[in-house]
Protein backbone atom coordinates (compact mmCIF):
# COMPACT_ATOMS: atom_id res chain seq x y z
CA UNK A 1 0.00 0.00 0.00
CA UNK A 2 1.35 3.44 -1.11
CA UNK A 3 1.51 5.91 1.41
CA UNK A 4 0.61 9.98 0.31
CA UNK A 5 1.43 13.00 2.76
CA UNK A 6 -1.70 15.40 1.72
CA UNK A 7 -0.30 19.13 2.32
CA UNK A 8 -3.50 21.42 2.21
CA UNK A 9 -5.71 18.72 3.71
CA UNK A 10 -8.37 21.26 5.30
CA UNK A 11 -8.53 23.17 1.96
CA UNK A 12 -10.93 23.41 -0.78
CA UNK A 13 -9.07 21.06 -3.16
CA UNK A 14 -6.82 19.62 -0.58
CA UNK A 15 -10.39 17.71 1.30
CA UNK A 16 -11.45 16.14 -2.44
CA UNK A 17 -7.78 14.69 -2.39
CA UNK A 18 -7.60 13.16 0.62
CA UNK A 19 -10.79 11.71 0.22
CA UNK A 20 -10.14 10.40 -3.40
CA UNK A 21 -6.34 9.18 -2.37
CA UNK A 22 -8.36 7.20 0.15
CA UNK A 23 -10.80 5.62 -1.94
CA UNK A 24 -8.01 4.58 -4.45
CA UNK A 25 -6.30 2.14 -1.74
CA UNK A 26 -3.61 4.84 -0.26
CA UNK A 27 -2.75 4.93 2.96
CA UNK A 28 -3.23 9.28 4.08
CA UNK A 29 -1.39 11.62 5.91
CA UNK A 30 -3.08 15.14 6.71
CA UNK A 31 -0.91 17.85 7.30
CA UNK A 32 -3.23 20.46 9.32
CA UNK A 33 -2.38 23.28 11.49
CA UNK A 34 -5.75 22.64 12.53
CA UNK A 35 -6.84 19.17 12.82
CA UNK A 36 -10.37 19.70 13.80
CA UNK A 37 -11.19 21.12 10.18
CA UNK A 38 -10.69 17.89 8.94
CA UNK A 39 -14.20 16.90 10.91
CA UNK A 40 -15.96 19.56 9.05
CA UNK A 41 -17.84 20.65 5.80
CA UNK A 42 -15.73 23.38 4.09
CA UNK A 43 -17.56 26.43 3.11
CA UNK A 44 -17.53 25.54 -0.52
CA UNK A 45 -18.89 22.08 0.56
CA UNK A 46 -15.81 20.44 0.57
CA UNK A 47 -16.65 17.25 2.40
CA UNK A 48 -15.79 16.38 5.90
CA UNK A 49 -12.58 14.03 5.38
CA UNK A 50 -11.19 12.88 9.20
CA UNK A 51 -13.02 9.80 8.22
CA UNK A 52 -10.43 9.03 5.53
CA UNK A 53 -6.98 10.24 7.21
CA UNK A 54 -5.47 7.15 8.51
CA UNK A 55 -2.41 9.92 10.62
CA UNK A 56 -2.98 13.57 11.00
CA UNK A 57 0.45 15.39 11.07
CA UNK A 58 -0.13 19.06 12.61
CA UNK A 59 2.43 21.42 12.14
CA UNK A 60 2.65 24.48 9.98
CA UNK A 61 3.95 24.59 6.59
CA UNK A 62 5.54 27.83 7.14
CA UNK A 63 7.33 26.82 10.38
CA UNK A 64 9.70 23.98 9.49
CA UNK A 65 10.59 23.15 13.52
CA UNK A 66 6.75 21.87 13.11
CA UNK A 67 7.41 19.61 10.54
CA UNK A 68 10.12 16.87 11.56
CA UNK A 69 8.79 13.24 11.31
CA UNK A 70 6.17 15.34 8.51
CA UNK A 71 7.60 12.63 5.56
CA UNK A 72 8.70 9.55 7.59
CA UNK A 73 7.65 6.33 5.60
CA UNK A 74 5.41 8.59 2.99
CA UNK A 75 5.83 7.52 -0.75
CA UNK A 76 3.90 10.35 -2.08
CA UNK A 77 3.70 14.14 -1.63
CA UNK A 78 0.80 16.10 -2.49
CA UNK A 79 0.51 19.87 -1.65
CA UNK A 80 -2.02 22.84 -2.72
CA UNK A 81 -1.01 24.95 -0.20
CA UNK A 82 -0.91 28.28 -0.78
CA UNK A 83 -2.74 31.59 0.14
CA UNK A 84 -6.23 32.10 -0.55
CA UNK A 85 -8.71 33.78 2.00
CA UNK A 86 -6.61 33.45 5.33
CA UNK A 87 -6.84 36.52 7.44
CA UNK A 88 -3.19 36.54 8.51
CA UNK A 89 0.07 38.56 7.84
CA UNK A 90 1.44 36.07 5.55
CA UNK A 91 2.55 36.54 1.88
CA UNK A 92 2.69 34.85 -1.09
CA UNK A 93 6.44 34.53 -0.55
CA UNK A 94 6.20 33.39 2.95
CA UNK A 95 2.87 30.24 1.68
CA UNK A 96 3.01 29.36 -1.71
CA UNK A 97 6.45 29.84 -2.09
CA UNK A 98 8.46 29.30 1.42
CA UNK A 99 6.25 27.24 2.86
CA UNK A 100 6.24 24.48 0.01
CA UNK A 101 9.79 24.75 -0.31
CA UNK A 102 10.18 23.92 3.52
CA UNK A 103 8.41 20.83 2.59
CA UNK A 104 10.39 20.38 -0.55
CA UNK A 105 13.69 20.58 1.36
CA UNK A 106 12.78 17.78 3.39
CA UNK A 107 11.53 15.39 0.36
CA UNK A 108 14.69 15.72 -0.88
CA UNK A 109 16.39 14.01 2.08
CA UNK A 110 13.78 11.07 2.23
CA UNK A 111 12.69 8.40 -0.29
CA UNK A 112 9.72 10.06 -1.71
CA UNK A 113 8.88 8.10 -5.14
CA UNK A 114 6.33 11.74 -6.40
CA UNK A 115 5.72 14.87 -5.45
CA UNK A 116 2.55 16.68 -7.21
CA UNK A 117 1.77 20.01 -7.12
CA UNK A 118 -0.84 22.64 -8.01
CA UNK A 119 -0.06 25.63 -9.69
CA UNK A 120 -1.88 27.42 -12.06
CA UNK A 121 -3.01 27.47 -15.44
CA UNK A 122 -0.63 29.06 -17.73
CA UNK A 123 1.29 29.86 -14.17
CA UNK A 124 4.18 31.47 -16.38
CA UNK A 125 2.34 33.71 -18.32
CA UNK A 126 0.84 35.85 -15.31
CA UNK A 127 4.22 36.02 -13.24
CA UNK A 128 3.52 39.76 -13.09
CA UNK A 129 1.27 38.73 -10.02
CA UNK A 130 2.75 37.90 -7.02
CA UNK A 131 0.74 35.04 -5.84
CA UNK A 132 1.20 33.26 -9.55
CA UNK A 133 5.25 34.48 -9.26
CA UNK A 134 5.70 32.83 -6.06
CA UNK A 135 4.05 29.50 -6.82
CA UNK A 136 5.94 29.62 -10.21
CA UNK A 137 9.29 30.22 -8.60
CA UNK A 138 8.73 26.96 -6.49
CA UNK A 139 7.84 24.70 -9.50
CA UNK A 140 11.66 25.72 -10.50
CA UNK A 141 12.52 24.34 -7.30
CA UNK A 142 10.80 21.32 -7.87
CA UNK A 143 11.97 20.94 -11.40
CA UNK A 144 15.56 21.12 -10.38
CA UNK A 145 15.36 18.80 -7.37
CA UNK A 146 15.49 15.77 -9.31
CA UNK A 147 12.48 14.44 -7.73
CA UNK A 148 9.38 12.64 -9.96
CA UNK A 149 7.15 15.40 -9.54
CA UNK A 150 3.77 16.29 -11.73
CA UNK A 151 2.56 19.80 -11.75
CA UNK A 152 -1.56 19.94 -12.32
CA UNK A 153 -2.57 23.62 -13.49
CA UNK A 154 -6.16 23.92 -13.25
CA UNK A 155 -8.50 27.07 -15.08
CA UNK A 156 -10.00 27.89 -11.60
CA UNK A 157 -12.48 26.01 -8.91
CA UNK A 158 -16.10 26.00 -8.29
CA UNK A 159 -15.47 27.61 -5.42
CA UNK A 160 -14.21 30.60 -6.96
CA UNK A 161 -17.16 30.75 -8.90
CA UNK A 162 -19.33 30.91 -5.59
CA UNK A 163 -18.54 34.30 -5.73
CA UNK A 164 -20.69 35.64 -8.19
CA UNK A 165 -23.63 33.75 -6.92
CA UNK A 166 -23.24 35.20 -3.41
CA UNK A 167 -22.83 38.65 -5.47
CA UNK A 168 -26.07 37.83 -7.88
CA UNK A 169 -28.22 37.19 -4.16
CA UNK A 170 -26.95 40.62 -3.22
CA UNK A 171 -28.98 41.61 -6.27
CA UNK A 172 -26.26 42.57 -8.46
CA UNK A 173 -23.20 41.26 -10.45
CA UNK A 174 -19.90 43.05 -10.89
CA UNK A 175 -17.78 41.87 -13.74
CA UNK A 176 -14.44 43.58 -15.03
CA UNK A 177 -14.99 44.47 -18.79
CA UNK A 178 -17.57 43.22 -21.06
CA UNK A 179 -17.19 40.15 -19.32
CA UNK A 180 -16.85 37.77 -22.44
CA UNK A 181 -13.84 36.48 -21.96
CA UNK A 182 -13.59 32.50 -21.36
CA UNK A 183 -13.14 29.31 -19.13
CA UNK A 184 -14.27 26.26 -18.14
CA UNK A 185 -14.00 26.00 -13.96
CA UNK A 186 -13.25 22.67 -12.67
CA UNK A 187 -15.20 20.97 -9.95
CA UNK A 188 -12.77 19.80 -6.78
CA UNK A 189 -14.01 16.39 -6.67
CA UNK A 190 -13.10 15.81 -10.50
CA UNK A 191 -9.81 17.77 -9.94
CA UNK A 192 -9.22 15.89 -7.57
CA UNK A 193 -9.17 12.49 -9.44
CA UNK A 194 -6.65 14.08 -12.08
CA UNK A 195 -4.19 14.72 -9.09
CA UNK A 196 -4.53 10.90 -7.60
CA UNK A 197 -4.13 9.84 -11.54
CA UNK A 198 -1.11 12.11 -11.86
CA UNK A 199 0.28 9.93 -9.19
CA UNK A 200 -0.19 6.67 -10.96
CA UNK A 201 1.07 8.49 -14.56
CA UNK A 202 4.40 9.84 -15.82
CA UNK A 203 2.85 13.22 -17.50
CA UNK A 204 4.84 16.45 -15.47
CA UNK A 205 2.71 18.80 -16.38
CA UNK A 206 -1.22 18.27 -16.43
CA UNK A 207 -3.22 21.39 -17.55
CA UNK A 208 -7.19 20.92 -16.90
CA UNK A 209 -10.55 22.79 -16.73
CA UNK A 210 -13.92 21.12 -15.96
CA UNK A 211 -16.38 19.74 -18.98
CA UNK A 212 -18.64 23.62 -19.57
CA UNK A 213 -16.94 27.03 -20.86
CA UNK A 214 -18.75 29.91 -19.99
CA UNK A 215 -18.08 33.54 -20.31
CA UNK A 216 -17.74 35.61 -17.11
CA UNK A 217 -21.01 37.06 -18.43
CA UNK A 218 -22.84 33.71 -19.01
CA UNK A 219 -21.58 32.47 -15.07
CA UNK A 220 -23.49 35.46 -13.70
CA UNK A 221 -26.62 35.00 -15.79
CA UNK A 222 -26.81 31.09 -14.38
CA UNK A 223 -26.55 32.55 -10.83
CA UNK A 224 -29.21 34.80 -11.21
CA UNK A 225 -31.13 31.93 -13.54
CA UNK A 226 -30.61 29.03 -10.43
CA UNK A 227 -31.80 32.18 -8.11
CA UNK A 228 -34.94 32.82 -10.53
CA UNK A 229 -34.02 36.45 -10.48
CA UNK A 230 -33.73 38.71 -13.32
CA UNK A 231 -30.02 39.11 -14.16
CA UNK A 232 -28.43 43.00 -13.19
CA UNK A 233 -25.09 42.78 -14.33
CA UNK A 234 -22.92 46.29 -13.72
CA UNK A 235 -19.45 46.40 -16.09
CA UNK A 236 -16.21 47.82 -14.78
CA UNK A 237 -14.06 49.90 -16.25
CA UNK A 238 -10.55 47.64 -16.13
CA UNK A 239 -9.02 51.18 -15.02
CA UNK A 240 -10.94 51.68 -12.30
CA UNK A 241 -9.81 47.93 -10.80
CA UNK A 242 -6.57 49.49 -11.47
CA UNK A 243 -7.17 52.64 -9.29
CA UNK A 244 -8.52 50.27 -6.45
CA UNK A 245 -5.63 47.92 -6.90
CA UNK A 246 -3.34 51.07 -6.21
CA UNK A 247 -5.17 52.51 -2.98
CA UNK A 248 -5.64 48.46 -1.88
CA UNK A 249 -2.25 48.51 -1.82
CA UNK A 250 -1.75 51.29 0.91
CA UNK A 251 -3.98 49.45 3.05
CA UNK A 252 -2.98 45.74 2.80
CA UNK A 253 -0.38 44.58 -0.29
CA UNK A 254 -1.87 41.10 0.10
CA UNK A 255 -5.41 42.05 -0.52
CA UNK A 256 -4.15 44.48 -3.25
CA UNK A 257 -2.08 41.19 -5.04
CA UNK A 258 -6.02 39.23 -4.48
CA UNK A 259 -7.44 41.72 -6.34
CA UNK A 260 -4.91 41.75 -9.13
CA UNK A 261 -4.98 38.35 -9.48
CA UNK A 262 -9.08 38.11 -9.87
CA UNK A 263 -8.57 41.71 -12.12
CA UNK A 264 -6.47 39.87 -14.56
CA UNK A 265 -8.13 36.17 -14.27
CA UNK A 266 -11.54 37.77 -15.75
CA UNK A 267 -9.92 40.08 -18.50
CA UNK A 268 -8.02 36.53 -19.96
CA UNK A 269 -9.14 33.40 -21.37
CA UNK A 270 -8.39 30.27 -19.24
CA UNK A 271 -10.03 27.23 -21.33
CA UNK A 272 -8.16 23.87 -20.28
CA UNK A 273 -8.42 20.48 -21.70
CA UNK A 274 -11.89 19.54 -20.37
CA UNK A 275 -12.51 16.40 -17.51
CA UNK A 276 -15.20 15.64 -14.99
CA UNK A 277 -18.62 15.21 -14.64
CA UNK A 278 -19.89 18.12 -12.34
CA UNK A 279 -21.77 21.16 -13.67
CA UNK A 280 -21.47 23.94 -12.61
CA UNK A 281 -25.71 24.81 -12.78
CA UNK A 282 -25.66 21.37 -10.18
CA UNK A 283 -23.01 23.12 -8.13
CA UNK A 284 -25.01 26.37 -7.72
CA UNK A 285 -28.24 24.98 -7.00
CA UNK A 286 -26.92 22.61 -3.97
CA UNK A 287 -24.54 25.88 -2.47
CA UNK A 288 -28.18 27.75 -2.58
CA UNK A 289 -29.30 24.86 -0.67
CA UNK A 290 -26.78 25.75 1.68
CA UNK A 291 -26.93 29.18 2.45
CA UNK A 292 -30.26 28.60 3.12
CA UNK A 293 -29.85 26.44 6.13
Amino acid sequence: MKRVLVAGATGYLGKFVTREFKMRGYWVRALARNPRKLEMQGPFLEPPVAEYVDDIFVGQITKPETLQGVLRDIDIVFSSIGITRQKDKLTFRDVDYQGNKNLLDIAVTQPIKKFIFVSVFNGPKYEFLAGVKAREDFVRDLKKSKLDYTVVRPTGFFSDMSEFLKMAKSGRVYLIGDGQHRLNPIHGADLAKVCVDAAEKSDQEVNIGGPEIFTYRGIAELAFSVLGKKAKITSIPPWVIDSAIKVTKIFSKKNADLLHFFSTAVQNDAIAPSFGEHKLKDYYEEFLSSMKK
